[in-house]
């Protein structure tokens, strides 16, 4: 029987959603430039606002590991980082991927 616990959706979130965010991409990513915007005051009474501030996010994360990806494989790799978040947290990420030397597009 496998404990609960130690599945990714059962994981903590410490500080805020954002913090979480911000810690799993570094962990995963390595980013050379990483920001977590928290765009949830934007949304404040619409669809996927859950009423705790923490629902809506732009990321934009510059890494080594994108080099060479697609947009699409990028977005996979944030998606992945984020699995539980987004599972159970985070109603809408936006996500700004690109390697480093790379202009913002």
């Amino acid at each position: 029987m496998t404990d609960a616990s130690s599945t990714p959706a059962a994981r903590p979130v410490p500080g805020t959603v954002a913090e979480a965010i911000a810690a799993r991409l570094t962990a995963a990513l390595s980013p050379t430039r990483l920001e977590v915007a928290n765009e949830s005051a934007q949304h404040r009474g619409h669809l996927g606002d859950d009423g705790t501030g923490e629902s809506h996010f732009r990321v934009t994360v510059e890494s080594a590991a994108f080099a060479g990806q697609t947009r699409v494989a990028r977005q996979r790799m944030v998606n992945h980082a984020l699995a539980d978040l987004l599972a159970e947290r985070i109603h809408a990420l936006a996500i700004h991927a690109r390697a480093p030397g790379e202009a913002a597009g």
